[in-house]
C-alpha cells in the first residue's frame, strides 16, 4: 500500500485561546511535541509548521485583471488555521487517529484533508 499525504489542518480562534491557563497552553506544546517526536520516529511526518497570528495575514483576490490585497482573513470567520502537520499515512483513518491526538481538537477543530498528488504535472 502506498502511503497518501494528508494535512491536518489546526484551528483555533482567539475566545479559545483566551479561554486557557499558562498551564493549558504549556500541555498544548507539550503534546505537539510528542506528537510531532512520534511522528518523526514512525517516518510519517514530512513537515509541520504553526503559523503567525491572523493579524499578520493579508488576503488577496484578484478580479477583472485587478489585485487588491486585504488584512487579514475573512472578516466574517471566527476560527483561523493556526497551523499544521503533513503527514504520510495509510489510510485516512490513520490520520484521523493522529488529528484526533491533538489537544487542538479538543479546543477547536482539526481537519482532515487527503493531498493531491500533482507529481504528474508538467511544471
Amino acid at each position: 500500500m502506498v502511503p497518501v499525504k494528508y494535512m491536518l489542518l489546526i484551528y483555533s480562534n482567539p475566545e479559545s485561546w483566551a479561554s486557557l491557563s499558562a498551564e493549558q497552553r504549556d500541555g498544548l506544546a507539550e503534546a505537539h511535541e510528542t506528537l510531532a517526536r512520534e511522528l518523526t520516529e514512525q517516518g510519517l511526518l514530512v513537515s509541520a509548521a504553526g503559523l503567525a497570528d491572523p493579524i499578520t495575514t493579508r488576503t488577496v483576490q484578484v478580479r477583472d485583471e485587478t489585485t487588491t490585497t486585504t488584512d487579514g482573513p475573512y472578516a466574517e470567520a471566527k476560527e483561523h488555521l493556526a497551523g499544521f502537520y503533513l503527514v504520510e499515512c495509510d489510510n485516512i483513518d490513520q490520520a484521523i487517529g493522529y488529528a484526533a491526538r491533538m489537544p487542538d481538537a479538543e479546543y477547536v477543530a482539526v481537519e482532515v484533508r487527503p493531498v493531491m498528488d500533482m507529481s504528474g504535472l508538467e511544471m
